[in-house]
């Protein structure tokens, strides 16, 4: 009955996306978009946090080498269709030499190595001016079509590029979903719950490791291959560790041990965040009627955004640590119990 219950979900959720560009604003489809970019890089983070127990401060070095690649290839007049690809490609070698030395390490040794190797990406992008644009970044990357020889394919609108970041989306997010429920997805969870035991059993961990630390750097990297033509830009911010922070609290706020749970917090993430920015000067308003709040903070009107974030995570964190999704389901739990109990 739940398995049919969730497919008729499905179909009517598919339907709705399909069906939001005729109801929405081109700015809320903006908004859309980044919604389904942000939840693929989350999913793909996830692959190695809450499925193979890995903590990756690095996350955003693979995103932003696809989206450099990608952008560059652009400017140089590769089609669309071509420098997609590639610059997966890039990002999946770049997480697969990285990775082959980050897996050697656990724990806190593990997650540094990888914010040491996601600085290292920084600098390069930030230095590398003849290529990367150095601060300024990769600007003006704004394709208008797919490039298919023969066949012109259009998507420099709002809408046609939601539908088909919505379509990659959805088939990337497919091939995710069968990864964590095949039985290497089984040999994660393993990994991540008592890896001393596959090591008995003759298991490689390192192998295991390296092969989820480079699947989940390639969706990252087709993340933001799409990315830097969204935004017309691919800058050195994207590989930042402040960056990698991002899929980070969207995990933490959807939860981790639940395939959706990123996809849940990165949505939550930027409507809550589009809502308290653009709002945010009725915010200070309010908070300058208190007698005790200091006239001349304000006046500075200094960004809400990162105060609400931390209100809403330390709550979450403390008293939901499976995130948004384990609160879902245990009010569903509660409910389908008082169902039971009314027809008994």
């Amino acid at each position: 009955m739940r398995n049919r219950i969730e497919s008729i979900a499905s179909i009517i959720g598919l339907a709705i996306l399909f069906l939001l560009p005729l109801l929405f604003s081109p700015f809320n489809l903006v908004l859309l978009t980044e919604i389904l970019l942000m939840g693929l890089f989350a999913l793909s983070f996830n692959l190695l946090f809450g499925y193979t127990g890995l903590l990756s401060f690095g996350h955003a070095a693979y995103f932003a080498t696809g989206a450099y690649v990608c952008a560059y290839l652009i400017k140089i007049s590769i089609p669309f269709i071509l420098a997609v690809p590639a610059g997966v490609i890039g990002a999946l070698v770049v997480a697969a030499v990285l990775g082959y030395f980050s897996v050697r390490l656990d724990e806190i040794y593990f997650a540094m190595l990888t914010l040491a190797f996601g600085m290292m990406v920084f600098t390069i992008v930030f230095q590398w001016r003849e290529v990367t644009g150095g601060s300024d970044g990769i600007t003006a990357v704004s394709p208008t079509d797919l490039g298919i020889p023969g066949l012109v394919v259009k998507i420099d609108g709002f809408a046609n590029y939601y539908y088909l970041c919505l379509v990659v989306f959805l088939v990337a997010a497919y091939c995710l979903w069968r990864i964590v429920r095949s039985p290497f997805g089984e040999l994660l969870q393993a990994s991540r719950e008592n890896a001393d035991r596959l090591i008995f059993i003759g298991i490689d961990l390192r192998r295991l490791r390296w092969t989820a630390f480079t699947i989940a750097g390639l969706f990252a990297g087709l993340a933001g291959a799409l990315w830097a033509p969204f935004q017309r830009v691919a800058n050195p911010e994207m590989a930042h560790w402040t960056f990698s922070a991002v899929p980070v609290l969207m995990t933490i706020l959807g939860g981790a041990r639940s395939f959706a749970g990123p996809l849940i917090g990165a949505t939550v993430f930027l409507l809550l965040e589009h809502v308290i920015q653009s709002n945010q000067r009725y915010f200070w308003q309010w908070l300058a009627s208190w007698p005790i709040f200091p006239p001349s903070l304000a006046e500075r009107q200094l960004d809400l955004w990162n105060f609400f974030l931390g209100l809403l995570l330390i709550p979450l964190i403390i008293g939901f640590r499976g995130g948004l999704i384990a609160y879902i389901d245990k009010t569903i739990a509660m409910f389908n119990k008082q169902l039971k109990e009314r027809g008994k």
